[in-house]
């Protein structure tokens, strides 16, 4: 199957104008070993006429330390849970590239995405009810290592609870995606299947 990354092929940089998306660190490192797909948000999406969007199809990710919550953090992944190994300074694992995006207006159905990602059934039914608005967006993520090392200090502008920060014009080198692009296939059918 063909691979449709634009211009992130393996060994391969270009520079452009690149945000980050802020993750749990213990989540980002899950993403960038290829051990999980699916990410459950809340914020960072936006409807648009053709349906739900995020606001950067590529972006890379952004480990934060501040919120990260044992308790609902599947057990499986506690012993990624870790102190910031340097604060003041962002080191940036992994581009990721948007492969689906589902709003989840059940709760039923956001709960069976469990398996599929970290959070556990709990915390995903908190984010469900966050704030009166009963949904959750699920996104398939195609996630691709760095193979050269991105680290940036941490402004004060990248500080605070939001979603995204711009990072201006930057040329991160990746290396071949963390899960195969058969599976990534495969995983894609069934989060359809199993959100329709």
């Amino acid at each position: 199957m063909a691979d449709h990354i634009g211009p992130w092929r393996r060994g391969y940089a270009l520079f452009m104008p690149l945000s980050a998306l802020k993750e749990w660190d213990a989540q980002s490192q899950l993403l960038s070993q290829g051990r999980v797909s699916v990410l459950i948000r809340k914020g960072g999406i936006m409807e648009t006429h053709d349906g739900f969007e995020v606001e950067h199809r590529q972006f890379l990710l952004y480990p934060t330390f501040l919120h990260q919550n044992v308790a609902e953090l599947q057990p499986q992944y506690h012993g990624l849970l870790r102190a910031d190994p340097s604060p003041g300074t962002i080191h940036f694992p992994a581009l990721a590239e948007v492969v689906a995006v589902h709003r989840v207006d059940s709760l039923d159905q956001a709960l069976a995405l469990e398996p599929r990602q970290a959070l556990t059934a709990a915390a995903i039914e908190r984010r469900f009810h966050y704030r009166g608005r009963p949904w959750v967006h699920a996104l398939l993520l195609r996630v691709r290592p760095l193979s050269q090392p991105l680290s940036l200090p941490e402004t004060p502008g990248m500080l605070g609870c939001v979603s995204w920060v711009p990072l201006g014009e930057l040329s991160p080198v990746v290396r071949e995606a963390a899960v195969p692009e058969d599976l990534l296939e495969v995983q894609r059918a069934e989060l359809a299947a199993l959100l329709q």
